[in-house]
This record gives structure tokens, C-alpha cells and sequence, in this order.
């Protein structure tokens, strides 16, 4: 068993730095969908609708940066194109979204898809110790959760 410089396995890390490459990959989509809706929606909603949205991608902007630097400490090179991006990700494009609903919907639909891969992280960065990546995840899954839920609060609908 080969410890690197922060105490963890090797082999590990460089499984959970895959991880976090295709949760990055996730987020930069999420990122660029939260950026779309913030800049076309359009209706009686637009000024809260445009605030919150603007909230969201300034929050998952630092999000994307927190991940990238914890690939990095893991002696890992994170994704940067966005070809990589557009291979790996799983979260759905919301492309020419202006309808508040849809909008919102997208939000949900993206969040539930980060929350699936951070679960699995959370899983194997618990299992090789890694409390810096555990830590990090876990503090986003619980802003998401309350994120989903005041979405679908607002579309009417339960958890």
C-alpha cells in the first residue's frame, strides 16, 4: 500500500479524483444550463426568477472550483475542455429554456443527477478515508437536497 503526501492511498485517490473529474464534467453543464436560464427566461417570474438563477451558477461556479482543486490535491489533472465535459456528463442540456417552469424543472432534474454522483463519491471517499473529499461532498449534497426541495416547492410539487 503506497501512501501519498496527504496520507491516502494512492490507488484510491487517483479513483476518487475520476470521481470528482465526472462530477466536474456535471457541474460545468449544470453551470452553463444555470447560465442559459438566467440569461433567456422570460414572464411574470423574470426579476425573482432571474436573482435566484444568478445565485445558483454563482454558487456552482465556486463549487466547480472547490472540485477542480481537490482533483488537483488528489495528484490528479482536472477535465478542462469542454469536449471532455460533454463526454462524461450525464446531466441534462437545457438549451433555448425561457419558461419558468421548464426552467425550474431543469434545475431539478440537473440536482437530482449531481446528487447521484456525489452519493457514490461520498461512498468510496468514505471508504479510503478521504475526509477531505467526504467533507466537501457532503456539505454540497445537503445545500442540494434544500435546493430540490425549494424547487419543487415552488413547481407545486413534494420531494
Amino acid at each position: 500500500m503506497t501512501l501519498n503526501s496527504i496520507g491516502l492511498e494512492t490507488h484510491k485517490t487517483r479513483l476518487i479524483a475520476e470521481d470528482l473529474n465526472h462530477l466536474l464534467a456535471n457541474f460545468q453543464i449544470y453551470y452553463q444550463n444555470l447560465r442559459g436560464i438566467h440569461w433567456n427566461i422570460r414572464g411574470k417570474r423574470f426579476f425573482d426568477l432571474h436573482i435566484k438563477f444568478e445565485e445558483l451558477y454563482t454558487d456552482a461556479n465556486i463549487k466547480v472550483d472547490e472540485i477542480a482543486e481537490r482533483i488537483l490535491t488528489l495528484g490528479v489533472t482536472p477535465l478542462h475542455t469542454f469536449e471532455d465535459y460533454t463526454k462524461a456528463a450525464k446531466v441534462p442540456v437545457g438549451k433555448d429554456i425561457s419558461e419558468d417552469e421548464k426552467a425550474v424543472k431543469l434545475i431539478v432534474a440537473s440536482l437530482t443527477e449531481l446528487l447521484k454522483i456525489e452519493r457514490q463519491i461520498l461512498e468510496s471517499s468514505g471508504n479510503a478515508n478521504d475526509e477531505g473529499t467526504n467533507s466537501m461532498i457532503s456539505d454540497f449534497i445537503t445545500e442540494q437536497e434544500k435546493t430540490v426541495w425549494m424547487m419543487k416547492a415552488w413547481l407545486g410539487e413534494s420531494i
